[in-house]
This record gives structure tokens, sequence and C-alpha cells, in this order.
């Protein structure tokens, strides 16, 4: 962790954030440990929301921290193709992806993760874009014939994120790779971010959502949860749809030596800052 002084602390520390007193008892916590932070949803799509997330991130390498980001882009696909006439199709929550698509969803993708770049850059948070294109980490295997171009990561090359971060710059990845034959894949970019924060060993993998977290029953936040609870909660189907494979993938990275994954609310102000330097955290915590 980089040292930074107390006044230089509170200067950057938003005023709806959490608390200067909180912040000093988590700094050390996350000493030189990579925190992976998928952001997705509306996050991406509302300028405000997009501004809030800049703003953190730049928050949390000023503060000394390793944030890596994998974003996703679903949104703005399903709006580019349709406006092609092309219908989205999902799978199990996976987007179907033909040798059309492909070329639109690799456009959209390479463009937002530029985007992102750029408003890191212009928030005095140095950044380095990871596409298909530029620095290419993942190389995947189909999915299978059904979903099309849709890949599962096999391989990350983890020398080139720890290279731009040895540079003090912040790796903004798309969730794109290529087959052992260069050709382009889509890839789910919960399923990209879990596999990155394995092969890493991360302290922390956060994914941003349009949700709260989990939820039980009433429909209420439940803050902590464990495997038991998870299974018990989608055999009773009040875990369903989309958010089984999310809380799947979830528990599978925290298997795998991730010592905290969350899902957090990211239409909330500062839900990242909270959830690492808070004590009451932001969303739903998933242990073993």
């Amino acid at each position: 962790m980089s040292k930074i002084t107390e006044e230089e602390i509170q200067k950057i520390l938003p005023v709806k954030g959490p608390s200067f007193e909180e912040v000093k008892n988590y700094l050390e916590k996350y000493n030189n440990e990579y925190i992976i932070i998928k952001c997705g949803g509306s996050v991406l799509v509302d300028q405000d929301l997009f501004n809030n997330f800049i703003n953190d991130i730049s928050i949390l390498n000023k503060l000394g921290f390793i944030p890596i980001i994998i974003h996703g882009g679903g949104k703005r696909i399903s709006v580019k193709l349709n406006e092609a006439g092309i219908k989205s199709n999902f799978i199990n929550g996976l987007r179907v992806t033909d040798e059309k698509s492909i070329n639109i969803v690799e456009e959209v993708l390479n463009t937002f993760n530029r985007e992102i770049t750029n408003a890191l850059k212009n928030n005095g948070c140095d950044s380095q874009g990871i596409t298909n294109k530029q620095n290419n980490i993942l190389v995947v295997e189909q999915e299978n014939n059904k979903l099309g171009y849709v890949g599962t990561p096999k391989e990350i090359n983890q020398s080139t994120i720890e290279l731009i971060v040895k540079e003090k710059k912040v790796p903004v990845i798309a969730p794109l790779g290529l087959d052992k034959n260069n050709k382009v894949f889509n890839i789910n970019a919960d399923t990209a971010a879990g596999a990155i924060a394995k092969k890493l060993n991360a302290r922390r993998l956060i994914i941003m959502s349009d949700v709260e977290g989990v939820l039980d029953n009433n429909k209420k936040l439940i803050s902590e949860i464990n495997t038991d609870k998870i299974n018990e909660l989608i055999n009773n189907e009040t875990i369903s749809g989309g958010m089984i494979p999310k809380i799947k993938n979830c528990l599978d990275v925290a298997t795998n030596g991730v010592k905290g994954v969350c899902i957090i609310d990211g239409r909330l102000d500062h839900s990242i800052l909270f959830e690492l330097l808070s004590d009451k955290g932001s969303g739903t915590l998933i242990r073993l």
C-alpha cells in the first residue's frame, strides 16, 4: 500500500462516502492485494452512475489499492444488435452470438473499453485497456455450438496484468478472448471476472449489478450468505432465473481461493467504497 497522509485522504474522500475514521482502519487490510471489480448493468449506461464509478475507482487508486476492472456491455450490445435488425437471444443467461453478432459485440466492447480508460485518465487515474485487439490475455474455447461465438476462458496471461499494475495503471479488461485459431469470442463478464480473480488469487471479487444483492423470501437484503443457505434459496426458488448462474459463479470463485466475493448495487452512490472501506459493507458477501 502506498503511503498517503491523513490530509490527502480527507481531500479525496467523497462527502457522502465512508467516514475518514473507517477508511483509516481499512487502508492496510488489502495491502498489495488485487481487487477485481466487474462492472455491468445501469452503471454502464447511466451517465451519473458511470461518473460515480470512475470517481470511486480513481479514489481507490489514489489510496494505493490495486483495482482491476472487467466491464460488461450487454445493454449497449442489445441496442446495437436491434439497430442492425438482429434479435437478442439468450440461453441460461448467455447471449447467443452468431457470426454477424460477434462483429457488433466486438465493436461495442472495444469502444466501451476505450471510453472507460479515457474517463479514468481524465480523472487523474492512469489506466490501460486490455481487449482482444490490445494486450489480449484471454485464450478461450467455445462454450457450445448452440451459443455460437461464446467462449470459456482456458488460459489467462497473468504477466500482462502484473506489468500494467507495476506501472501503477488500472487494467480495464473487455470480456473478449481469442481461441487457438485467433477467432474472437464473447465471454460472459461475470465468468471472465471470476476466472481472472481465481488466476490472480485476488483478495476480493466485487460484482456490480442492478440489484441490491441476494434477497431472502421477504425481499430483504441478506448481508452475508454461505453455501448451504444459497442452495436452500435455490431449491425453494427464492434465487431464480439469471441470478442462479451469477451466484454459482461467485461460489466457484470463493471455493477457489478468493477470500471475499460480493454482489453490490451499482445504482447506489459509492457502493464500492462502502463495501471495501466501511464496517457495514454494501450488498451481499458470499462465503463458503
